[in-house]
Formats: structure tokens, C-alpha cells, sequence
């Protein structure tokens, strides 16, 4: 009898065990896209506004729910207490705001026909497999299950494996208010969630790792499975020396430190016009001093730990290759005695071009410096590398903001801001960053298969 796999489930402040959890195996992973298949008709068959009703009831459950969700997605991946119950009441919020637009999305579409009555309707795929990340483990997974479930499909669903009691909470959140079958938890490692792709299921929603998402394309292929990727970014702020200096420092470090650095769309990369080098520099040490790490317990805390060890082994990586390329390490870049996966905020400078720190996803709490000289140069050095996910300018000239933003390759730029969007604008993924797109409505009928019927008009 061979082994139970498992995953080791650890407290990344203290090295802790929190929980060894047992990994499905590939005869439970097809078991429950079995229980999925079955119930997915009678869902898809309810009204749209029966399944938002269900899903309204989550809503308030994960906000009666945040404290003790929060405290346990902070413990498994290292979150600062406050913001991970911000997170869950955050997005908690936020479903019911989609709910609206999938309503919309999904309602039937007339066309004028001289011949026929047209109408364009969008019915569910069936099963969705829901692969989804540890960093923020609460709202990336309610952005693929809010959609998916309200546009009519069964779900099945595998956290990661660095929150799988988040995962497994969250899941039974749902569970509560949705029929049997309709939404299923896997638990797992990446072997899982392998089983789940090659099962048979309609469409795969997945947010995590360029690589991964290579590995998950090829294997739906054989199945032409639908699928939606949510990738990585390297993503550039181009800072000109016109640009309003201080908060565009404030928002550098921010935004390459904030959740320890783990953000598919932090900023990784700032560069910064060649004659406001020296004050951004300035800047950037005084507002990143005050990003100190610690118990992410603990009020006031503005880093935790990062998730792992081994994640901390990667940023690593990243820093000593840099500094033996010959890039400055302004501050930080020394690992901390102790326990735990902490690491410091740093900030580098001057990485050459082919530095690890500038061509592969950090994903940790960096700020990466460097110059350039002119416009052209700027934008052609952002745009080298194969994502394109976000993007940033500063500058105090809007004709120069409105051509650098529209030449930046990148699903989403911010002018003089970071990220941002409004109602109905979806989250897309550029280049490799991403394959298909979530939010919006474009984004929810991503999860619907179009359907025209065309009926003849009656003989006059």
C-alpha cells in the first residue's frame, strides 16, 4: 500500500506545523468532477438572479466570517493581520458589485434581422477547475469562483498548497449556501493539480506562475478546454524628472513592498530619468526605512514574513546576482537572524540589463533602481521582457503622459498613479503575462459559451 501524499502546511513567521494535509489522489480528484458534472445542470438551469441570491448570502458570511479567516490566512502565508481580514472583507464587498455586471454579461442580446428573431444568449461551459494562489488566498479565489458560479458552471476547486486551510474555509463558506456538487474542494500540491487539468472538466481558471500556466496550456489542449490565465508581471514604472518626485517615491516602494512584495502586479522595476536620479534615490531610502518586518500578528506590522523559505531563497538569489554584476545595494539585503522566512526591505540600484533582478519576476520586498536617459530609451527598456502585465508613468507633462502610456505594453498602465480602473474594465494580462482575462464583463463571459438563435419571423 503505497503512502498518503501530503502537503506540509507551515507557519512561514516561525516554522511552525500548522497542519499536514492529505493530497487527493487522482481517483478522488475525477470523483469530484464527477459530483460536479452531475449538479451542474440543475445550477445552469436556475435563473441568474436565484444563483446571485446564493452568492449575496456568501457575501455576508465571509463578512461575518473575516476575523477568523483573516487570522488564519495571515498565519499560513504570512500576511500582516490587518490586511488580510481587509482582504476578506474587501472582496467580500466587491461580489456584490459583480454580481451586478454578470447579470448583465449574461443577459440575452436582441439583433435585428430582416428574415429571423435573433438572439444572442451565453450559457455556461459546465465544470470549471479553479487552480489559485497563496498570496492573496481569499480574494484571487473569489475572482474566478464569484464569476464562474454566477454564470452558471460547477466548480471545482484546488487552493494552494501553502493555504490550504484558508482554502478549505472559504470553500465551505461557499458550500453553505450553494447545492451539492455545485462547488467541490481538491486539496493538493501541484501534482493535483495536474490530475484536475487532465480530468474532465470544461475550462480551467488559473492564477499563479508563467511556468505553470505553460505546463497547464499544454495539458488542455488535448481537450481544447477553455482556458483563463492569470500570470506573472516585471512590471516597469518609468519616473521622468518632471514627475511630481515624492509621490511618485511614495508610490515605488509602496508598491514594491506592500504584502512583503508578493503581487503579481507589484512594481519590480523603477526607472528613473537620469537628472532626478540622485534626489529619487533620496526619496526612495527614506520612505523604504520605515518599512520595517515583523509578527504579522502584531499591530503595526507592515511586512511579514515572505511565504516560504524556499521564496525567500529565490529573492535571494536575485540580490547576491546582482551585487556581483556590480549593483548597489542601497539598503537591506542581508538575511535576518531568526526564525521565520523574513526578509528585509532592500532596495537596489544599477542591476545591469541582464541581471536576474531585472529579467526574471521577483516577487519579493525589492525596490529595483535604474536610469535612464531619454523618452525612447525609457520606453524601450520598460517594454523588454516578455510580460505585460501593468505599468506606471510619472510626469508632469499630460502629452508626454498620454503617448508613454499608450506605448507601454501592458494590460493596464496608471498615469501619475498606480493601477487602478473602474466599473466594468476587466484585469488582462498582456503578452505572457496572461492568456484570456477576468473582471469586467467582457471577463465573466469568459466563462460562458455564446449560443445565437435564430428564429424565422411568421409569413406575412
Amino acid at each position: 500500500m503505497s503512502a498518503v501524499r501530503t502537503v506540509t502546511d507551515l507557519d512561514p513567521s516561525t516554522g511552525a506545523l500548522i497542519a499536514e494535509v492529505p493530497c487527493a489522489t487522482a481517483e478522488e480528484v475525477r470523483a469530484a468532477v464527477a459530483r460536479a458534472r452531475a449538479a451542474a445542470p440543475a445550477w445552469a438551469a436556475l435563473p441568474v438572479e436565484e444563483r446571485s441570491a446564493c452568492l449575496q448570502r456568501v457575501s455576508a458570511r465571509l463578512l461575518e466570517a473575516a476575523p477568523e479567516l483573516g487570522a488564519l490566512a495571515s498565519r499560513e502565508m504570512g500576511k500582516p493581520l490587518a490586511n488580510a481580514v481587509g482582504e476578506v472583507e474587501g472582496y467580500a464587498r466587491f461580489m456584490l458589485e459583480e454580481l451586478e455586471e454578470v447579470a448583465e454579461a449574461v443577459a440575452p442580446t436582441p439583433f435585428e434581422s430582416e428574415a429571423a428573431e435573433v438572439v444572442l444568449h451565453r450559457e455556461p461551459l459546465g465544470v470549471v477547475a479553479a487552480i489559485t494562489p497563496w498570496n492573496f488566498p481569499v480574494g484571487m479565489p473569489l475572482q474566478i469562483l464569484v464569476p464562474a458560479l454566477a454564470t452558471g458552471n460547477a466548480v471545482v476547486f484546488k487552493p494552494s498548497e501553502h493555504v490550504p486551510l484558508t482554502g478549505r474555509r472559504l470553500a465551505e463558506l461557499l458550500q453553505a449556501e450553494l447545492p451539492a456538487g455545485v462547488l467541490e474542494l481538491v486539496e493538493g500540491d501541484g501534482l493535483t493539480g495536474a490530475d484536475l487539468v487532465a480530468a474532465d472538466i470544461d475550462m480551467v481558471g488559473f492564477v499563479g506562475s508563467r511556468a505553470t500556466g505553460e505546463t497547464i496550456m499544454r495539458s488542455a489542449a488535448s481537450g481544447l478546454k477553455r482556458l483563463v490565465l492569470e500570470l506573472g508581471g516585471k512590471d516597469p514604472m518609468l519616473v521622468f524628472a518632471d514627475a511630481d518626485l515624492p509621490a511618485a517615491a511614495r508610490a515605488a516602494v509602496q508598491h514594491s513592498l506592500r504584502n512583503t512584495g508578493q503581487v503579481c502586479c507589484s512594481v519590480e522595476r523603477v526607472l528613473v530619468e537620469a537628472s532626478a536620479r540622485e534626489a529619487f534615490e533620496r526619496l526612495v531610502l527614506e520612505e523604504a526605512a520605515s518599512w520595517t518586518f515583523g509578527d504579522p500578528a502584531a499591530e503595526g506590522t507592515r511586512m511579514g514574513p515572505l511565504v516560504s523559505h524556499a521564496q525567500r531563497e529565490r529573492v535571494i538569489a536575485q540580490v547576491e546576482d546582482a551585487r556581483a554584476r556590480g549593483a548597489r545595494i542601497l539598503l537591506g539585503g542581508e538575511v535576518p537572524d531568526g526564525a521565520g522566512a523574513f526578509y528585509p526591505a532592500t532596495v537596489v540600484a544599477d542591476a545591469p540589463e541582464d541581471a536576474q533582478v531585472v529579467r526574471e519576476e521577483t516577487f519579493g520586498p525589492l525596490v529595483c533602481l535604474e536610469g535612464f536617459a531619454s523618452e525612447e530609451e525609457g520606453v524601450r527598456r520598460a517594454n523588454d521582457t516578455p510580460y505585460g502585465l501593468g505599468a506606471n508613468v510619472w510626469t508632469g507633462d499630460s502629452a508626454r503622459a498620454a503617448r508613454v502610456a499608450r506605448a507601454l505594453r501592458a494590460g493596464q498602465v496608471g498615469v501619475n498613479r498606480y493601477l487602478g480602473g473602474a466599473k466594468g474594465t476587466p484585469w488582462v494580462g498582456a503578452r505572457q503575462s496572461g492568456f484570456g482575462f477576468l473582471g469586467g464583463i467582457e471577463g465573466h463571459r469568459q466563462f460562458t459559451v455564446p449560443k445565437t438563435i435564430a428564429t424565422a419571423r411568421p409569413a406575412s
